[in-house]
């Protein structure tokens, strides 16, 4: 059966000499396998087809591996490919969407990463991008941090830090030995979530609060999420070098 999709490549594996087996997230929500046979070779009219393509894809669908066709780009992602540091948190972001995905098979998933690439592609901050995608894809996994109130008391007022270790927001009263962090950190990692990713139009953040913001997202994940995305150890390492 022929059928038009829309989607973005989130994952490949090269299949024999001049071919790949790609999955694609679609914007209905699904996770479909398809081969692209001749991917690697210039004259084919699914040569290019990889990690990050986002197209209109037409395949002939089967319930197990459908084959693609042809294929429209969408967007080229310019300002992501040419750009070493985007192209580490688009990658990253996409594996995460991948995993996330086959873990909870939620159609929201595509549009938070459709989003959030997009958002990199218009040169918005890639670390503050990422770390919202991060902080809404932990409702996905069943490990939201709690951040409307103490996770100790449920206080809703005199909220002084969050701890990953305790699971989310700390008042006054419940603090025991934690590290202080700025007010700002606190009210922006609650902002993150709740904010609609396609209506960020300005980010104005100190690179203390980022700092903050991702060390406790990297913990969060590190104790709860049992993940391991390997790209993140590159922009480990690109962080090093800046």
């Amino acid at each position: 059966m022929i059928k038009e999709i829309i989607g973005i490549v989130v994952n490949e594996i090269d299949y024999k000499e001049s071919s790949k087996i790609v999955n694609i997230l679609t914007d209905d929500g699904k996770l479909i396998g398809a081969i692209a046979k001749g991917a690697k070779k210039i004259k084919s009219k699914v040569s290019g087809i990889g990690k990050l393509t986002y197209a209109k894809f037409q395949i002939n669908y089967r319930d197990n591996l459908s084959t693609i066709l042809e294929y429209d780009t969408i967007n080229k992602f310019k300002n992501i490919k040419n750009d070493i540091v985007k192209m580490s948190y688009s990658i990253f972001i996409t594996e995460l969407s991948y995993k996330v995905y086959e873990h909870s098979n939620n159609k929201n998933i595509y549009e938070l990463y459709k989003n959030s690439l997009l958002k990199i592609e218009e040169n918005f901050d890639p670390l503050v991008i990422t770390n919202i995608l991060e902080l809404k894809m932990l409702d996905y996994l069943g490990i939201r941090p709690v951040i409307d109130s103490c996770v100790s008391c449920g206080n809703t007022n005199d909220i002084v830090t969050i701890s990953s270790y305790k699971g989310g927001y700390l008042c006054k009263n419940c603090l025991n030995n934690e590290p202080i962090t700025t007010d700002k950190t606190i009210k922006l990692i609650r902002m993150f979530y709740y904010v609609d990713v396609s209506k960020i139009t300005k980010l104005d953040i100190s690179e203390n609060v980022k700092k903050e913001i991702n060390n406790f997202i990297d913990d969060y994940y590190d104790r709860y999420s049992g993940l391991y995305i390997k790209s993140k150890d590159f922009i480990n390492t690109l962080n090093k070098i800046a």
